[in-house]
Formats: C-alpha cells, sequence, structure tokens
C-alpha cells in the first residue's frame, strides 16, 4: 500500500507538469539500474531514451490529473498536429509508453504492441484491484527486461532463494521508495 502524496497536481501548465512527469520518470528509471537519455525541445515522437545493455528504448511519458465523472482517470495517447488534428503514434517512433496518475502516483508501462498506432484515450481506476490495464501497473520489470535485452530459455524454474538475495531485494525496494521520497520531497519546498 501506497503512503505518499505526489505534488505535481499543484504544477498549473500542461507543458511544466509534462516535463516533471518525464523527471520522475527518469528518476525511477534510473533506480532499476537504466541509463537515460533526453531529447531536448520536445519536437520528437518520443521523450526519454533508456538504455541498458541491449538497444535503446524510445519512451514516450504521459500524465494526468483527469478525473472522469464516474471515478477513474483518462490519458489520451496520441501526438497533436496543429490544433485539431491528432493522430496515435506510427510503427517505429516508440518501444514503451510510461503513463502516469498524478494524484493516484501510480505509473502504467505499456509496450507499444499493448497500444498500437491508434489514436487512443485510455481509463484507469487504480482503486479497483481488478481493472484491465492492472498488469501494466507498476510494470517496471517490462521496461528493464527489453532493455537489458535478455534470452530468456521456455521456462525459469528457481526452487529455493538465499536470504542475502532475499535481503538485497529488500534493502533495493527501501532505496527507491527513500528515492520517490525525496523528489517529491523537492516540490515541497
Amino acid at each position: 500500500m501506497k503512503h505518499r502524496k505526489i505534488m505535481g497536481g499543484r504544477i498549473k501548465g500542461k507543458n511544466e507538469r509534462g516535463a516533471w512527469a518525464e523527471l520522475y520518470f527518469m528518476v525511477l528509471a534510473m533506480t532499476y539500474g537504466l541509463k537515460l537519455s533526453s531529447s531536448y525541445g520536445g519536437y520528437g515522437p518520443y521523450d526519454v531514451g533508456v538504455e541498458g545493455t541491449g538497444p535503446i528504448l524510445r519512451v514516450q511519458v504521459k500524465c494526468t490529473l483527469c478525473q472522469c465523472r464516474g471515478g477513474g482517470y483518462s490519458i489520451s495517447v496520441n501526438r497533436s498536429y496543429g490544433t485539431r488534428r491528432r493522430r496515435g503514434y506510427a510503427p517505429g517512433t516508440v518501444d514503451f509508453f510510461a503513463l502516469y496518475i498524478i494524484p493516484t502516483d501510480d505509473w502504467y508501462i505499456f509496450p507499444y504492441a499493448a497500444i498500437g498506432e491508434r489514436d487512443r484515450n485510455l481509463h484507469f481506476r487504480p482503486e479497483f484491484w481488478r481493472q484491465k490495464h492492472d498488469k501494466h501497473k507498476e510494470a517496471w520489470h517490462l521496461l528493464v527486461d527489453a532493455a537489458k535485452h535478455r534470452a530468456h530459455s521456455p521456462i525459469d524454474i528457481h526452487g529455493c532463494c538465499d536470504q542475502d538475495e532475499v535481503a538485497q531485494a529488500a534493502r533495493e525496494i527501501a532505496r527507491r521508495a527513500g528515492v520517490r521520497k525525496m523528489f517529491r520531497g523537492v516540490l515541497h519546498g
């Protein structure tokens, strides 16, 4: 259960809020050992380049404060062309979408194949334990695995675990929580 409050909602301009979400994404991605690059100017189809030991992945970061009437949140996954023209992302322009719901501090990591090239509006209900996009909620492993370009065998079974590995994993989780707390503290002033 999360015990944190995000202050990104205090940022009034949508461009500034989007830049803040990109920075927040980069901080969290770095805690997973990923190397990052960012394009300046906002003219490309993606926001962040993510690198591990495999290829550089292009990630488009989106965020929302938009709460729907019946509850839940909505995020538009498209590109704007002019004032009224929108369309989805063409194949080969983006590898992943990182969608962030500011009020609940929830990240959804989608591979391009899960969304495709259509202009889409996705709806999320983070408070429900069974929702349509639940498998993508906090699915950082999808991004990490793709960046590391790991070759998986058809079945990978581990029969036991080393106590040192469990302790290391617990320390890593605590460190990531500390990074999130520190990042939010910057916004509090």
